[in-house]
């Protein structure tokens, strides 16, 4: 794991500029730098050593000398690449994936994409065409991010890199901050820093005459369609059960030791039980069991016969953590569990320098509790929509009592009801407390595309969970799950592997039917069956609970309570935001109106954010 950065054209500080953007991102690759500089190119690259720990050294060129490569990532069939390219003549000079990357580029171009298998966020400068290729991953495991400034294309794996290139002018992008209210996190591909932007999932870009275009190489889609309905439960469980293990093998390949995060769930579980690790690592909070899953990842550990380190979080470290966690986050995340991430990487830093996680088997496999409430709306799917819209209108102007937000959802169509696992502000909502009028789209308008995309591929054929979980694979699981677990990870030089989004796992659970996923009162039905083996019964029949985090109870304690008003009335919140909506919510929550806890870290997080990038750093 690395971190990647560079520029196109030429300067007579070069070197000084590259080193202070390979300096930005030096925890992503603490063990050694590099850099190669042309007059039309400058590429820098920070490493971790993972694999080839003597060799592995970048940037690195192609056989023949044309390519020149940083590269962010691992390739886990690297061996089977390097053996076909030696059936062209290809020779060798290290063991590394990169030098196989590299050649593997050389030998077929763009469709050298279709044939990886991994993560990956990388450069590549082709000396022949004087062209600059980038490309991201699959599923937007590794991030990329570019801007052109004063004639130059820029481009880093965060954003603090591209600061550090000389002629940035920072801006916030408001455009950004309206999506995030609701989202929790920004879906757009323009950051939070105005004229920056994020290269998405499945995609590269090709630089060339000081122009780029950008293709779309890769799209998760589901297609359960194509599923084989002469296949049983129990046949989809075995071959499931071969197609984790096969990417679990490979997930492991590493020249140092590979750990493994464990909550109490049955994603981490069966990683940590299955692969092989020697430790496993866990966080918790000292608020009773509610807020803590160290006993139930105690007993995956001692079945698995796992060394296991747990670390506990004060609520003082939490709130201290805050401004290095928003740093490192590069963009405003309103995901607490970030928080967390961040502590447990730091704990499993201390022991290794690669572990393996469950991110994305949720979005793979149908997880969330909320896929479930197409089939709850069933039950009243006999009274005529236009009659549940009324009904929904009428109870969206009752108090908030219990049932009143099933009605107004059984009175909306999911493309209406849906934006993904976080729905933070609703548009009337977000009016009252921004400051300025909202200029972009609501987020109902923004999805609408992406829902036209859906019906217009799938003619139809999607159920509304399905639909809901195609949101998520296109836009939670990146912007939120994926980008928390990249940026926590390597603020403390930690690489963390993902199993699940596997290339050829997704290619499976792209095809499994609904009642593969939720069926007997449960989620991920047929990936439960498929672990469960490896698991205690009462790890794999438990509910998705997500990373608890007691922040609902200290925002109502005096100390917090105290921070955040002040927080809630700098000169910031005044920038941005109507205070007295704020402190309204904060107090209303306090006094136990309502519980107003995610509407509240949403904004805290973005101020601690704006504080270190635009107060902060201008001091």
């Amino acid at each position: 794991m690395c971190g990647i950065c560079g520029f196109t054209g030429y300067r007579q500080d070069q070197k000084t500029v590259i080193e202070r953007m390979m300096k930005a991102i030096e925890h992503r690759g603490p063990d050694s730098e590099g850099s190669f500089c042309r007059e039309k190119i400058t590429l820098g690259f920070r490493r971790l050593s993972i694999i080839d720990l003597e060799d592995g050294q970048q940037p690195m060129e192609s056989t023949d000398g044309n390519l020149h490569i940083v590269f962010n990532g691992e390739i886990y069939n690297y061996k089977e690449l390097r053996a076909e390219l030696e059936t062209f003549g290809i020779s060798f000079c290290t063991h590394s994936d990169t030098e196989v990357l590299v050649n593997t580029l050389q030998q077929y171009g763009e469709k050298a994409l279709d044939k990886l298998r991994g993560m990956f966020g990388f450069a590549v400068w082709n000396e022949q065409e004087q062209s600059l290729m980038l490309a991201r991953d699959f599923f937007g495991i590794k991030p990329v991010y570019y801007a052109e400034i004063d004639g130059h294309f820029v481009f880093a794996s965060e954003i603090k890199s591209i600061l550090a290139f000389p002629g940035y002018e920072r801006k916030v992008n408001q455009k950004a901050l309206e999506q995030y209210l609701s989202f929790q996190y920004s879906p757009l591909e323009e950051t939070f820093f105005r004229g920056i932007y994020k290269l998405m999932p499945g995609h590269m870009l090709l630089y060339k005459n000081g122009n780029y275009e950008i293709k779309t190489y890769f799209k998760t889609k589901l297609a359960p369609g194509q599923w084989d309905r002469k296949t049983n439960m129990e046949q989809l469980r075995n071959q499931l059960a071969e197609n984790l293990k096969d990417s679990v093998e490979h997930h492991m390949l590493s020249d140092v030791e590979v750990g493994a995060f464990l909550s109490g769930g049955v994603d981490s579980g069966y990683l940590a039980s299955s692969s092989g690790a020697d430790q496993a690592f866990t966080v918790g909070f000292d608020e009773g069991d509610r807020y803590s899953e160290v006993n139930k990842a105690a007993k995956v550990a001692e079945k698995a016969g796992l060394k296991h380190h747990v670390k506990i979080i004060s609520k003082q470290e939490f709130w201290d953590a805050l401004p290095d966690v928003m740093y490192h986050m590069d963009e405003p995340l309103a995901d607490a569990s970030a928080v967390a991430l961040y502590f447990l990487s730091k704990e499993a830093a201390g022991h290794v320098k690669v572990v393996l996680s469950g991110e994305g088997a949720d979005e793979l496999f149908g997880g969330y509790n909320i896929y479930r409430e197409p089939e709850s709306l069933k039950k009243i799917a006999w009274i005529p929509f236009g009659v549940r819209r009324v009904i929904g209108k009428l109870a969206a102007k009752l108090p908030d009592v219990k049932g009143r937000d099933f009605l107004i959802r059984a009175g909306m169509k999911v493309e209406e009801r849906f934006i993904g696992n976080a729905y933070i502000y609703c548009e009337k909502e977000k009016a009252q407390i921004l400051k300025n009028k909202v200029t972009g789209p609501s987020t109902q308008e923004y999805l609408r595309p992406f829902f036209e995309e859906l019906e217009s591929e799938n003619r139809g054929s999607l159920q509304d969970m399905e639909k809901m979980q195609s949101v998520d694979l296109r836009y939670w699981l990146p912007g939120d799950i994926l980008q928390k677990a990249d940026k926590m990870s390597m603020a403390h030089s930690l690489e963390v592997r993902v199993p699940f989004l596997d290339k050829e796992v997704f290619d499976f659970a792209a095809k499994l039917p609904k009642e593969a996923k939720i069926a007997a009162g449960t989620t991920k039905y047929i990936f439960r069956k498929a672990v469960s083996g490896f698991l205690p019964q009462e790890t794999d029949e438990r509910k998705k609970l997500g990373f608890p985090i007691p922040i609902r109870v200290w925002l109502r304690q005096d100390d917090w309570y105290q921070m955040v008003t002040d927080l809630f009335t700098s000169k910031a919140a005044e920038e941005f935001f109507r205070t007295e909506e704020l402190l309204q919510l904060l107090k209303d929550h306090k006094d136990k109106k309502a519980d107003n806890s995610r509407k509240i870290w949403t904004v805290l997080t973005f101020l601690i954010w704006y504080d270190r990038f635009f107060t902060t750093c201008s001091k």
